[in-house]
């Protein structure tokens, strides 16, 4: 399995906590975490050529982690439909935190994905479907204290399956984690990972994005798009 992991890179380079947290980056982290003997990891930020991604990069990539807060719009418009395309393809994308705002994630959704937010808050975050492949080993419930609080409501279409729910500890809650269908691509939003925070360092979070990328990596990806005229298979009369 080929992943590619995606960051801005930007808050790295302006807060020294980021990288206290997060040795070589969110996306160094999140690249050695997932690393393993069938895994095959590589890292792509915003300041490199074509932000990392280019053409031949995204067609070999089996699934895509998303994280970015303050530079969305920097992401050109061709590179977001570079990998829009992979996804309707069949290219799994795993959606994390801040990247809900992300050009991407809302291509994709078709809505504006605002939400209410306000940062130091307590989250105890609840398993609401334990049977789905990205809760597999994960606690019915666990606590992330603190991490940045995001509330409902939340202008994403109907999730396909909802499995984690967030109870933040001002009253507010959270689909924490939701699947989405796109073409042949399967996507998958986390919220927890605020940078100046370490949700990325808990057992369960690191459970659960281990999980994502299994269960969106494709059986079959690069499936050509087209609408052929087609010819029967079988005699018509």
């Amino acid at each position: 399995m080929k992943v590619t992991v995606w960051n801005e890179n930007r808050h790295e380079k302006e807060n020294p906590k980021v990288l206290e947290n997060y040795p070589g980056g969110i996306h160094g982290y999140l690249a050695n975490m997932l690393a393993c003997d069938d895994i095959e990891v590589r890292t792509a930020t915003l300041d490199q050529e074509e932000c990392g991604l280019t053409k031949e990069i995204v067609e070999d990539t089996d699934v895509m982690l998303w994280w970015g807060h303050g530079a969305h719009e920097q992401v050109p418009d061709e590179i977001v439909d570079r990998v829009y395309e992979a996804v309707m393809r069949g290219m799994g994308l795993i959606v994390l935190h801040s990247a809900h705002h992300s050009k991407i994630f809302k291509k994709l959704c078709g809505t504006t994905c605002h939400l209410k937010w306000r940062g130091g808050a307590r989250e105890r975050i609840w398993t609401v479907k334990p049977n789905h492949p990205i809760a597999a080993g994960v606690d019915e419930t666990f606590v992330l204290d603190p991490e940045e609080m995001y509330g409902e409501p939340f202008d994403i279409p109907n999730p396909d399956e909802l499995i984690f729910m967030g109870w933040f500890n001002g009253g507010e809650v959270f689909r924490s984690g939701c699947t989405f269908t796109r073409g042949n691509g399967k996507i998958f939003y986390f919220q927890p990972g605020h940078e100046i925070n370490t949700a990325f360092q808990n057992e369960n979070v690191q459970k659960i994005i281990k999980n994502a990328v299994r269960w969106a990596c494709p059986i079959k990806k690069n499936i050509e798009l087209s609408c052929p005229h087609f010819q029967p298979l079988e005699k018509t009369e």
